[in-house]
């Protein structure tokens, strides 16, 4: 599991339309890594909604954000246009990502265990210093977390 003060993981993984973003590519720049289950999903939904509706403040900051899940290119990419999102959505279907962040663990629901991307976001400093580790997201308020961190 990642902690904070520690070098945040390089990575390099396509967007919705398969271009490369890597982590070098915002050298200098705070960075907001969020990880999310899946597309499509309530929570998911309302998470990239809720970054997507306080953009113009990230842009502002001059954060970019980026949301990571293991779904495949193609659901990034009707995800990404069915909600106008203005950030990268990136594809981690091989979970290296996922796993090098410890987002991917095991999880239990209704007395079921499986292995599953706990809700997490990152924040990034200009250094590549994790500055901020927001676990077991819950939803509402978050992206205000977000910014009042930054």
């Amino acid at each position: 599991m990642i902690q904070e003060n520690q070098i945040a993981p390089d990575f390099a993984l396509p967007n919705e339309n398969g271009k490369i973003i890597s982590l070098n590519d915002f050298k200098g720049k705070f960075v907001v890594l969020y990880f999310y289950p899946k597309d499509m999903t309530p929570g998911c939904t309302q998470e990239a909604c809720d970054f997507r509706d306080q953009w113009n403040l990230f842009q502002k900051l001059k954060v970019p954000i980026l949301g990571i899940s293991a779904d495949p290119i193609e659901r990034h990419q009707i995800f990404h246009h069915k909600y106008e999102l203005p950030f990268h959505l990136l594809a981690d279907p091989e979970k290296k990502v996922l796993k090098d962040y410890g987002v991917w663990q095991k999880k239990i629901l209704y007395g079921r265990s499986f292995m599953g991307i706990v809700r997490t976001t990152v924040i990034i400093d200009p250094s590549r210093k994790i500055k901020k580790i927001f676990s077991k997201v819950k939803v509402k308020g978050h992206v205000h977390d977000v910014l009042n961190s930054l």
